[in-house]
């Protein structure tokens, strides 16, 4: 008989990773519950590294739910009223210059898909992370600003092929079995799918493949379930699938670039 992992999880979130390089501000925001209210004195850039729902009102009195799809960016430009909420929210970050400099665009936008944005959002995160003064912050911002002022060049999700209805269902199913093995056949199966045209529709919507997507979140869920001291690093990784400790302190440096402990400590 396989062991079985019991595993409480922390009520402590991740705390909140910010650095300035020059007139840029950037943040890393861990997964946890908000509600904000404001008017964006100036412009913002986002990205949702995870799948987020809840209710908003941006640029607009009427509220209604969101779906924020994973690897999907956001724009928020001035003068803009923004209401959000989520009872779990998700890893997001968020970009702004501190100079009050403007970028060109005045439409607030979500749930773009850009690889470029994608690749350098995910350097920054691993600084961040990691705590490092020495990355190139300003190139890294420029950068992402450049891809957010021009999103006719993005990806937009595509509403008749991974609807927001099957990714919730997916997050659901991944998250009941992250404990356990799972294939990118048995995710086509529960949507009633083919794999083939699962895989295709899945990487057009979130700028990633299935099986990278099931990985990020064993990944998410280890990083929350870090936060209980009293769990030992092997119990987490077989409570979110991993075979051993090895496989999630290698996916941990390959993924976030540092390791489980160093994130705990």
């Amino acid at each position: 008989m396989s062991r079985q992992y019991r595993v409480i999880p922390s009520p402590v979130a991740e705390p909140v990773r910010r650095t300035d390089a020059g007139p840029w501000t950037i943040e890393l925001l861990p997964a946890s519950a908000y509600e904000a209210r404001y008017v964006a004195t100036q412009w913002s850039i986002g990205f949702a590294f995870d799948s987020q729902r809840g209710t908003h009102a941006i640029g607009s009195d009427r509220l209604r739910p969101f779906a924020a799809m994973p690897n999907g960016l956001a724009f928020v430009p001035a003068g803009c009223d923004v209401f959000s909420a989520s009872d779990a929210g998700g890893e997001y970050l968020l970009l702004k210059r501190n100079d009050g400099g403007s970028l060109t665009g005045d439409r607030a936008y979500n749930n773009l898909i850009d690889p470029q944005a994608i690749r350098l959002v995910q350097r920054m995160r691993n600084a961040l992370l990691r705590a490092s003064v020495n990355d190139d912050w300003e190139a890294w911002a420029i950068g992402l600003a450049e891809r957010a002022s021009q999103p006719d060049s993005a990806l937009t999700p595509s509403g008749t092929s991974m609807t927001r209805q099957r990714l919730r269902l997916l997050d659901e199913y991944i998250d009941a079995g992250l404990d356990r093995p799972m294939s990118v056949q048995d995710m086509a199966n529960l949507l009633g799918l083919s794999e083939g045209y699962f895989m295709r529709a899945f990487s057009q919507t979130t700028g990633q493949s299935p099986h990278s997507y099931l990985i990020d979140r064993r990944v998410a869920r280890a990083r929350a379930l870090l936060r209980n001291a009293r769990a030992s690093v092997a119990d987490i990784a077989h409570a979110c699938g991993f075979s051993s400790q090895a496989h999630l302190a290698t996916t941990f440096r390959q993924r976030l670039g540092v390791s489980p402990s160093q994130l705990r400590d």
